[in-house]
Order: structure tokens, then sequence, then C-alpha cells
């Protein structure tokens, strides 16, 4: 399927050259992962609209790369489970939280328009984030139980997220927001260690190489 893909590419290419169009990259396959494309407008699609954590790096587009790949090998592995769909109010809620990224309205066409994204694909990418935390919640969530010495511990090492006008809380009054962050940190080292798997065992073509100097 990959050689199949790449050959279709060379063969518009060279269409398109031999034409008398003008001819023009319109896009570039940044990776395959299984059967699906990952493109640059993808990726800078991520990047304009804050789907994906921020990530402090020299070349972003290898780095959001990254975790769109992540992201479609999870999806893949979702959708033999077919977790609950989220509900429309949920997915409203969601897409609410990417427009307050926004000045106005018109801001955000122009950066739908600029990304080569529609509103719907955009909203079929917030729902699959939140069928995403669904199965999160669901497999991972439930097994992790943290230890009064982890929670003791986490309070400790993170004073300053149970810090309030400079008095830290007690442990007895922060107890429910550690108890969910240990085990919001727990999780994630359950969830990377599940998408290392995903990857050895996913066929995942890199296509894209940053350039001199990242």
């Amino acid at each position: 399927m990959v050689d199949r893909i790449r050959a279709l590419l060379v063969f518009l290419a060279m269409f398109g050259a031999a034409g008398p169009l003008r001819a023009e990259v319109i896009d570039r396959i940044l990776a395959v992962v299984d059967t699906q494309i990952v493109t640059l407008s993808d990726a800078r699609a991520a990047l304009k609209f804050s789907l994906v954590p921020e990530d402090v790096a020299t070349d972003p587009i290898a780095a959001v790369l990254q975790r769109l790949i992540d992201r479609r090998l999870m999806l893949a592995e979702v959708d033999r489970y077919a977790p609950p769909e989220p509900t429309p109010a949920a997915v409203d809620a969601a897409m609410a939280v990417v427009e307050r990224r926004f000045k106005d309205t018109l801001e955000m066409e122009i950066a739908l328009n600029q990304s080569a994204m529609s509103r719907e694909e955009l909203r079929r990418y917030v729902r699959d984030t939140l069928r995403l935390e669904t199965y999160f919640q669901q497999r991972f969530s439930t097994v992790v139980q943290p230890s009064e010495d982890e929670i003791l511990r986490y309070y400790r090492e993170h004073a300053a997220e149970f810090t309030v006008s400079g008095q830290l809380q007690s442990l007895a009054a922060a107890r429910d927001a550690v108890r969910t962050a240990v085990i919001r940190e727990q999780r994630d080292v359950l969830v990377r260690q599940w998408v290392e798997g995903l990857r050895r065992r996913g066929a995942v073509q890199l296509l894209y190489l940053p350039q001199a100097g990242k």
C-alpha cells in the first residue's frame, strides 16, 4: 500500500511538471501509518489550532509529527473497541475551547482557510480526542490506585501546585486534587508504554527529514 501511494505521488508530480498549467506542491506526505497518511497540512493545522500539547523543539514539525503518528496508532486501536461516542454537547464544548484561542470568528475562519481544514474536519478531530480520553479513562485510570506514600510524595514534590495566595494548602485540604494529579501522572506512564507497544507492532514509515540545522 505504501509503495502504491508513493508511486502515485511520483506520477502526479511528473504529470504536473509536464503539463502546461503551473506546477505547485500543494501538500507533502510526512509519514504513512499503516495505510493512512500524515501530511504537512495535518501538522501545520495541529500547530495552528493547538491540537497537541506544546513541545519545545528546534523543529516543531518533527515534534508534532511524532504526536500525530502516535494519535493515528491509538485511534486504530480504539476503533477496535468502539468506546462510547461523546455527546454532541461535549463536542460543542471542546470546539468552544478551540475557538476561544482566536480573537473572533473571522480570525478562526482565516485560520481554517490557511490550514486547508474545514470546520467539520476540525470537529471530527476534537471528537476523536474525546474518544481517546474516554478510552484512556476506561482502560488505564481504573487500574491506577495510588498509595498514601505516593500521594504524600507528590504533594511534597509539587507544593507549588497546591499553593493558593502564597499559602500551601494542607494535605488534608488538597488530598483530592493531589490524588487526581497522581492518577493522571501514573496513567500517562501507562499510556506511553502502551503507545510504545503500538509503535513496535505498527507499520510506520517516516518520510520527513528535518532541514539542515534543525
